[in-house]
């Protein structure tokens, strides 16, 4: 995939990402801080800048035709699509404006019904995978946004807690490295699990809209973070066989990994303190200390990339999707 592919599948993720014309200030800023993070850290501001990509999209000059004509073979054309759906899919239900843009883009890229069926049925799966169901809500703690009292752990939980919480962040620094275009799509509701299991751990019943808003306060949030995580893979030339498969993801993945072990881990930290204060934290509080815990945690990474790599040589995508749906 070349450069003038790349840009246009990542042009294509940003229409996805506003095409329901409805994202809020906060959405809206969160893209734009990553368009321009990314264009930062792709080494080559001038050849590929995400930021002037989001400019085109905000302001109408990007065109699906333009972009759509460029992605001439069938794997660029199915990843522009199934990027576009997994984007779209991250807030959950598609408005009737989203599927309109996604209608469109598949017939513009001469996708067949059959194929595009195939990519929703996986983004469905994994954003229904986000949704905490309600049957496994506890009744322990009311799920209101005000003060309460939390319960307490023992040392012994504590340290269990924090296994799970390096265990996550492994897993999810290992999905950055695999050929499959979709198993970094499943870093979003496996974070969404560790915060629900955490605040459960600590006695609140917590709801999917909870967690969507704890995600998106601290900026780990939905359609933003997954653009950010397809611009990353994009970035670095990691999409299956355009890459080489795992061994181009080994030597190329290190941004995305760091990226994704270090959030993973901030937030689960996060949402330990949070939860077992009493969810006493504002949101100016919340992200001050999100960004925090996001420097020692990119270190922490280094100290366990070799957990990390054996972790890619080894998972099974079919279990990770069994994960994310318990």
């Amino acid at each position: 995939m070349n450069t003038e592919q790349q840009k246009a599948v990542l042009t294509l993720c940003l229409m996805a990402a506003l095409s329901d014309g409805g994202k809020d200030a906060r959405e809206r800023e969160a893209l734009e801080r990553i368009a321009t993070r990314l264009t930062t850290e792709s080494g080559n501001p001038d050849a590929f800048n995400l930021q002037q990509m989001y400019q085109d999209v905000i302001f109408g000059r990007a065109s699906i035709d333009a972009l759509a004509a460029t992605l001439t073979d069938p794997e660029s054309q199915r990843l522009a699509y199934e990027m576009a759906v997994h984007v779209i899919d991250a807030d959950g239900s598609q408005t009737e404006s989203e599927r309109a843009f996604l209608n469109t883009l598949r017939g513009k890229l001469a996708l067949s019904e059959f194929g595009a069926a195939a990519i929703a049925r996986d983004a469905d799966a994994l954003a229904a995978a986000a949704t905490i169901p309600a049957a496994a809500l506890t009744t322990t703690a009311t799920s209101t946004t005000v003060a309460g009292a939390a319960t307490a752990l023992s040392a012994t939980d504590e340290a269990e807690m924090d296994t799970a919480i390096l265990n996550a962040s492994i897993l999810n620094g290992a999905l950055e490295l695999l050929p499959q275009s979709w198993a970094t799509m499943a870093i979003i509701p496996l974070q969404t699990r560790l915060v629900y299991r955490i605040g459960q751990r600590y006695g609140y019943a917590l709801d999917s809209g909870h967690i969507k808003e704890f995600l998106a306060t601290v900026g780990v949030g939905l359609a933003s973070q997954y653009l950010e995580q397809a611009g990353r893979k994009l970035l670095g030339g990691l999409f299956g066989k355009l890459a080489g498969g795992l061994v181009g993801g080994l030597a190329r993945g290190a941004t995305g990994v760091a990226f994704s072990f270090a959030s993973t881990y901030a937030l689960g930290q996060l949402a330990k303190r949070y939860y077992g204060g009493g969810r006493t934290m504002s949101t100016e509080v919340l992200k001050q200390t999100f960004e925090e815990l996001m420097a020692p945690a990119k270190e922490l990474q280094t100290k366990y990339l070799p957990q990390i790599q054996e972790k890619a040589r080894s998972v099974n995508m079919g279990d990770v999707m069994a994960m994310v749906r318990r």
